[in-house]
């Protein structure tokens, strides 16, 4: 299977050793979107310049994946990255991680799936065509293990399986 470029949306301050664990686990391009420096300096600069740096990622990626914890749903920034990767007709995929442990070891409740509140062009609700994919275990060990073994397939799903949102 080909290692995708992929644009990784997940809330920063709750997800972002979660999402590490993600990226980390070596089945997407290391050209994939993941610099917690990048994040630390953009996210102090005004909207204009946070969505220009999402768009400039974005334009260079085939797929979106939104890592989905607890609150991810509720996110500004996840809606625009998803609303945005609509408008390129980017694959687009989420995958559950509140069942990954955070740096103090705890996990965490399931929130909701960020696609159900974004409508598509024929107003129905994204959710009806984008899957988020959540795993059978709930042992951290075993939630990453299925993570890695499935995001592959999720991403080449995803990107395959574009239409005109």
């Amino acid at each position: 299977m080909v290692k995708h470029q992929v644009f990784f949306s997940f809330e920063y301050n709750k997800d972002n050793w979660r999402a590490s664990q993600v990226k980390e686990m070596g089945v997407v391009s290391s050209s994939s979107t993941f610099s917690s420096n990048d994040w630390e300096e953009v996210k102090e600069k005004n909207d204009a310049a946070i969505k220009k740096w999402i768009d400039d990622q974005m334009a260079m990626r085939a797929c979106l994946v939104v890592l989905v914890g607890k609150t991810t749903s509720s996110r500004k920034w996840i809606k625009y990255e998803i609303e945005h990767a609509m408008s390129l007709n980017k694959g687009i995929v989420g995958v559950y991680i509140h069942g990954l442990k955070d740096i103090l070891g705890n996990q965490t409740t399931k929130g909701a799936n960020p696609f159900y509140n974004v409508q598509t062009i024929n107003g129905d609700r994204l959710s009806k065509y984008v899957q988020c994919y959540d795993t059978d275990y709930s042992t951290s060990k075993y939630v990453y293990s299925d993570i890695k073994k499935n995001l592959p397939g999720l991403i080449d799903e995803a990107i395959n399986n574009r239409f005109d949102y």
